[in-house]
């Protein structure tokens, strides 16, 4: 069969794709390997889809070219997404921080982008394992099928347990484009050496800022029995690198001097105590502990200063991450410096694109993500 496009992956990126250019008429083949079409969307906002963040802007983006999706984001916002689920009757709420999400389910999502590539006649094949891509005479060849237009939207190698894999770079590299090398991204990290004391804190969390050099974010942070975890984790971890450093305030918008404070208005009062007003129980007890400070009269202002400057910037050396399989996304990927940054379209291989998650474009936690797929999505569905 022949087609005018080819696009390898019916998740949230392959799908916007796939509806924009077979609505303006293009002839569209999706292929994907799974089951079923958008199985990441599926599971993401606990089932409800956190589709869009108000908050898009290319500053909450990593990339190798922090510029790149300036063109994309702009053209297609996160406004544009909100309109296109109102249009198709599908209810939302905003939770904190812009973030939008379906008050049903995620599969009103999925379907709304089925609806919309039914609507521009695109044909989706599941349960297709593509193994080899031929290119010749100025087509694309997989198999039976072929199309002038090839578009890569297969994700990155985040959440293996629903087929990810690292296909759209081992790709990319046969046609002869640059990958940022992949690693993990929004990511639960792991704890080792001293900081191991706090695995015992399993299950509790706290709202604290976490920092990463000169990037923090003010969210809930949550311990597990394997280390740190909860939004505010998820997002610094992105910025992490292996060998480095997070620090964590546990008392976000307390004033300097509170410590020394707090002894000249009760000499008596406990450190544990006092951080029980503002923390949970265990997490209080253990900070207080190991601070080595009970009785605040029975410490000098320079030792309550000394442990006022660690609870507001306590180092925590992370030993490694939980890698892809609890990643969300993989940050890296196609490199930008190989796309156009106005149709997705690869500067040296004629009508070969590359959207999503599979580039070198990675949001912050919160429905970013879902944004960039769109924008990219329709970039490439503009051009195609």
């Amino acid at each position: 069969m022949q087609y005018d496009a080819i696009i390898l992956g019916a998740g949230a990126a392959g799908l916007m794709c796939a509806a924009v250019a077979g609505q303006r008429g293009r002839r569209v083949l999706v292929l994907e390997r799974a089951s079923e079409p958008g199985k990441k969307i599926l599971i993401s906002g606990g089932g409800r889809c956190n589709f869009t963040n108000l908050g898009a802007a290319p500053d909450r983006y990593l990339s190798a070219n922090p510029h790149f999706a300036k063109s994309a984001l702009a053209r297609y916002t996160a406004h544009d997404f909100l309109a296109l689920v109102e249009k198709h009757g599908i209810a939302w709420h905003e939770k904190t921080l812009g973030q939008l999400f379906c008050d049903g389910s995620a599969r009103q999502i999925v379907a709304m982008l089925m609806a919309d590539c039914a609507r521009g006649g695109v044909e989706l094949r599941c349960d297709s394992n593509v193994a080899e891509v031929e290119h010749a005479d100025g087509r694309f060849r997989i198999g039976d099928d072929s199309a002038p237009a090839l578009v890569i939207a297969t994700g990155g190698p985040s959440v293996p347990k629903m087929g990810a894999t690292g296909f759209a770079y081992e790709l990319a590299r046969r046609f002869g484009l640059k990958v940022v090398e992949p690693r993990p991204g929004l990511v639960p990290l792991t704890l080792g050496g001293e900081d191991v004391l706090f695995r015992e804190l399993s299950g509790v969390s706290a709202e604290v800022v976490a920092h990463c050099g000169k990037t923090s974010f003010r969210e809930a942070a949550l311990f597990t029995h394997r280390g740190l975890s909860g939004p505010a984790v998820l997002q610094i971890s992105s910025y992490w690198r292996p060998g480095g450093e997070v620090a964590i305030d546990f008392l976000p918008g307390s004033d300097a001097g509170w410590l020394p404070a707090a002894k000249r208005a009760d000499p008596r009062a406990h450190l544990r105590a006092l951080l029980r007003a503002h923390l949970p129980e265990r997490l209080a007890a253990t900070l207080a502990e190991r601070c080595s400070i009970g009785e605040l009269g029975r410490a000098s202002d320079k030792a309550l200063a000394a442990a006022e400057a660690r609870l507001s910037h306590w180092r925590f050396h992370p030993n490694g991450s939980e890698g892809f399989a609890k990643a969300e996304v993989t940050l890296g990927g196609i490199s930008t410096a190989e796309l156009s940054s106005q149709t997705m379209a690869a500067k040296r291989v004629r009508d070969l694109y590359a959207i999503g998650e599979a580039v070198d474009v990675t949001g912050w936690l919160g429905g970013y993500n879902f944004q960039w797929a769109w924008a990219s999505g329709v970039a490439a569905g503009e051009a195609l």
